[in-house]
């Protein structure tokens, strides 16, 4: 144990006298006093001034730091030689402050007590490396640790189930080929080939108090020849809400498996556990390379799972050991989410199970909390809450505005943030505000008025497009009337000039008919002319001054 001490140990150099020295003892008195303490065991060092002096013994003391009640240190007491150990057994409190002494004794001379510096054992110790035993297989290499200290060591006894292990491993041939693993205190290095040397260290850590111990003494072992019967390799295990399934490789037929469970936690106990490995249920003496068996055979927790294999030469070496985790396997179905305005300026959300975890009892087994995520539609600035309630209500809102939201289910206090995927996106718009209301009302009104005036308005603009593009061949009747009533020459006549009726006395009735014959004609004549002189603009009476004319000649010829 000597040979480990070194410059890493604790050195405690610092000491006073606690009186002068007398006569003749400057050659006794222990100098450069050093303390080292790996696990239970303390090592005191110490120099004298003279090489050559003879019948020289030396002896040490110590007490709990303000007692004022000084004990003899078990193993340092009349000591030759300039070291002695003792184990803190003795000490029996290792967090306690404590004093060392010590002093030369010479026959009846004896030098002053030399103290050194008061310390707690506890926190200047260091871990030793610790015991390592080997079994070898064809493909792997079982280890047996030992934690540092003893078995009643009172140094680690909080800490034995805390110590973190790191194994060194090469082929003896190649020291170059270096892995490092981190094992527990039973456990297997696989992924090694048969029928070679392989060497290994160890040492163990306490990582939560930063300390990391020796390395033990270098092992080395051969691995077996191949089995006659390989291991299953590649394990896999899935879980639903229901049902778990493990699955693994093998190259032949003809085979039977059967597969055991562990809990994690005896992985960290100290000692042989190959009795606490239990079958699992539906996975004995199976025939295909996978088995299936109830979600409820494993309360949650941490598992490790092993399968061998078994044919009519014998029976394999135990696969590869599988670490599986219940809850990290536990499928969690997204919610199911609604989004209710409820005025013009909230929405509420409710958050309510699937349906297929509705008809599963997986998400029974554990507490869920659910992640919300909300937000306007038209922006990318998001509210998230994460609260156990399913039902949520967001405020502050607008009017009129669209706001979605999406949803995902997490288990309470998992360290590992299990959740589900997220639910699909609901969309929902705000109720109008008053302002909203008061503009609605206005353009309805606004709507209801203007809808005469747009007809009327494309009435008259028809009408325009039909006068327009397809006039009537008929002129109006008001114009036709007005014709009809009076001649044409009428209207061109001056308003001044008074109108008087020409009358005939007719005393042969055959002058008559060629009379009414002339007048047609004459009629039609003056139709033609009043309309030219209309169109001209001028105005004559020569068809009136023609007409008494054929008056006169006519009355002429009968006179005759």
């Amino acid at each position: 144990m000597l040979a480990l001490l070194g410059a890493t140990t604790l050195m405690l150099v610092a000491g006073r006298w606690v009186l002068p020295a007398a006569s003749g003892e400057a050659n006794l008195k222990p100098e450069n006093v050093e303390i080292h303490i790996i696990d239970d065991n303390f090592f005191l060092k110490w120099n004298i001034s003279s090489e050559s002096v003879r019948n020289v013994t030396f002896s040490a003391d110590y007490q709990i730091l303000g007692t004022d009640n000084w004990k003899k240190l078990p193993g340092c007491q009349n000591t030759t030689s300039t070291n002695c150990s003792f184990s803190s057994v003795e000490l029996k409190n290792v967090f306690e402050k404590i004093e060392l002494r010590i002093r030369a004794e010479e026959g009846n001379n004896t030098t002053m007590w030399y103290e050194v510096e008061p310390f707690v054992p506890f926190l200047e110790a260091q871990i030793g490396p610790p015991d390592v035993h080997l079994e070898a297989e064809d493909k792997a290499i079982i280890l047996s640790i030992s934690p540092p200290g003893t078995e009643d060591s009172i140094m680690w006894a909080t800490d034995r189930l805390n110590f973190r292990y790191s194994v060194v491993i090469w082929k003896n041939s190649s020291s170059l080929e270096e892995r490092t693993e981190t094992v527990y205190p039973e456990d297997k290095i696989y992924k090694l080939s048969p029928e070679i040397t392989y060497c290994l260290k160890v040492k163990a850590e306490l990582p939560l108090q930063s300390r990391v111990g020796y390395y033990s003494p270098v092992y080395c072992i051969n691995t077996t020849e191949r089995h006659n019967v390989p291991s299953p390799e590649n394990i896999q295990i899935n879980a639903d809400n229901q049902v778990c399934v493990l699955k693994w490789d093998y190259p032949y037929e003809n085979t039977t498996f059967r597969a055991q469970w562990l809990r994690a936690f005896f992985k960290k106990i100290p000692g042989k556990h190959s009795d606490k490995w239990k079958q699992i249920l539906n996975c004995e003496n199976v025939t295909t390379t996978r088995c299936v068996f109830p979600r409820n055979a494993f309360p949650s927790g941490i598992y490790y799972v092993r399968v061998q294999a078994s044919n009519g030469n014998g029976t394999s070496f135990w696969s590869e050991e599988k670490k599986f985790y219940i809850e990290m396997k536990t499928v969690i179905f997204p919610p199911v989410i609604s989004l209710k305005s409820i005025t013009d300026d909230s929405l509420h959300v409710s958050v309510g199970a699937s349906e297929e975890s509705e008809n599963t009892s997986g998400n029974q087994l554990y507490p869920l909390i659910y992640e919300v995520i909300f937000w306007e539609n038209t922006s990318n600035a998001e509210r998230k809450v994460l609260e156990k309630r399913t039902e949520f209500t967001f405020l502050d809102l607008k009017p009129l505005t669209v706001y979605c939201v999406k949803a995902r289910a997490l288990i309470e206090n998992d360290r590992r943030n299990k959740s589900s995927n997220f639910s699909d996106t609901v969309c929902e718009k705000t109720k109008p505000g008053d302002t909203s209301k008061t503009w609605l009302k206005a353009g309805i009104c606004t709507a209801l008025f203007s809808i005469p005036v747009v007809i009327y308005v494309v009435r008259l603009f028809l009408r325009c497009v039909k006068y327009v593009f397809f006039p009537s061949s008929k002129p109006p009747s008001s114009v036709d009337e007005y014709f009809s009533d009076q001649p044409l020459k009428n209207l061109l006549l001056s308003t001044s000039e008074e109108q008087t009726e020409r009358c005939f006395i007719i005393e042969n009735a055959s002058i008559i008919t060629e009379i009414e014959e002339t007048n047609e004609i004459d009629e039609v004549h003056k139709n033609y002319n009043s309309q030219t002189s209309q169109d001209s603009g001028n105005y004559s009476n020569e068809d009136e001054n023609s007409g008494s004319k054929i008056s006169e000649e006519f009355l002429q010829q009968d006179s005759v």
